[in-house]
């Protein structure tokens, strides 16, 4: 990467982030639009899905692991500087703007349909982003070793196991299934 290049990728960087936190604040659902953005332009398929693991196994936000191995991969430490500024100045905002709002409007019955209402349209952009990275496999059709490895840590997860150690458990169980 040439040194007049540097500021582009920062800004690029900068402005994904900005735009994937302001039209997608939660996590999950962030992570499809990421995808979007990020895969052919920024990094490789193999390599979003290897960023995504990777941020569910490490403790901590999502949102801020995912702008960090993004911005490491396009513009190093500056980049993940300029990716984590991009990722946190959004959210930041919007909570101080809806913590705001909430103190004055707390005791408004209406809020709590309100929030039980999200509950189900969460479930389904997690449900949404599964099927995005099923959909787009290498190879294109779901094959036994896949559904094993997804029905497995799927009752994993059911039986109260933490979701970084089910990603562990899959990695290994890959690793032992693709040779």
């Amino acid at each position: 990467m040439t040194s007049s290049s540097r500021p582009l990728v920062w800004w690029k960087l900068l402005w994904m982030f900005l735009k994937v936190n302001l039209l997608s604040p939660s996590g999950p659902a962030s992570i499809g639009l990421l995808y979007k953005e990020a895969v052919g332009s920024i990094m490789s398929e193999e390599r979003f899905v290897e960023a995504v693991g990777f941020s569910n196994m490490l403790p901590g936000s999502e949102a801020l692991k995912l702008a960090m191995f993004v911005g490491y991969a396009a513009g190093g430490i500056p980049g993940v500087l300029t990716a984590l500024l991009g990722a946190i100045l959004p959210p930041t905002v919007m909570m101080l703007v809806v913590a705001f709002l909430l103190q004055q409007i707390q005791r408004e019955d209406w809020l709590k349909g309100f929030i039980a209402g999200m509950s189900p349209a969460v479930a389904a952009l997690m449900v949404t982003v599964a099927w995005e990275l099923m959909r787009t496999t290498r190879s294109k059709r779901v094959n036994f070793r896949f559904l094993l490895i997804a029905g497995l840590s799927a009752l994993a997860l059911a039986m109260g196991i933490t979701p970084p150690l089910v990603l562990i458990g899959a990695g290994i169980l890959g690793i032992l299934l693709y040779r």
